[in-house]
């Protein structure tokens, strides 16, 4: 008597492929989480280029006012208010107005790129000697969007008493 073995098959052959679409799938989940982290990675360095251009800000404002602070006499005078925004450096002349020039220029060094006309400073003092000083500039890197009526730009204002 003859045995009869029957040898069955844990594939059958009519799922060849189905592997090859698993792995498909699952390389098209892995490009867009790739995708999302990379997006991700690009808004975490806007902003931290926004962060630090407002730590610049900070730093610059603080500049003029220990200038203005070791000439308290000419900045309660008002020799150090500008009148408006200043966006080109002026001429020297005065200690004051040197120091302006020093901290424009400083301003746009930090904060701007070559050509700039968006990075601007504002100074206003009192004659008690409260003084309000604003800087200006472009950030339009930033990824929480336009600040100042509709545009990329972003003010950081200081009060102090001199």
């Amino acid at each position: 008597m003859k045995t009869t073995r029957v040898i069955t098959r844990s594939f059958p052959s009519r799922q060849r492929g189905a592997g090859l679409i698993e792995v498909l799938v699952a390389v098209l989940v892995m490009g867009v989480g790739l995708l999302g982290i990379a997006a991700m990675q690009t808004t975490a360095l806007r902003n931290s280029q926004s962060s630090l251009e407002r730590s610049q800000s900070v730093v610059q404002t603080y500049s003029i006012l220990e200038a203005m602070r070791a000439n308290r006499a000419d900045a309660v005078a008002g020799a150090y208010n500008t009148n408006g925004w200043m966006c080109a450096v002026p001429a020297g002349g005065t200690p004051a107005t040197n120091d302006r020039a020093a901290w424009i220029t400083s301003l746009k060094a930090t904060m701007g790129v070559a050509g700039d006309t968006t990075t601007c400073g504002q100074i206003a003092c009192g004659n008690n000697g409260a003084c309000t000083i604003t800087v200006r500039w472009d950030d339009q890197r930033a990824s929480d969007g336009p600040s100042i009526a509709g545009s990329s730009t972003r003010d950081v204002v200081t009060r102090t008493q001199l």
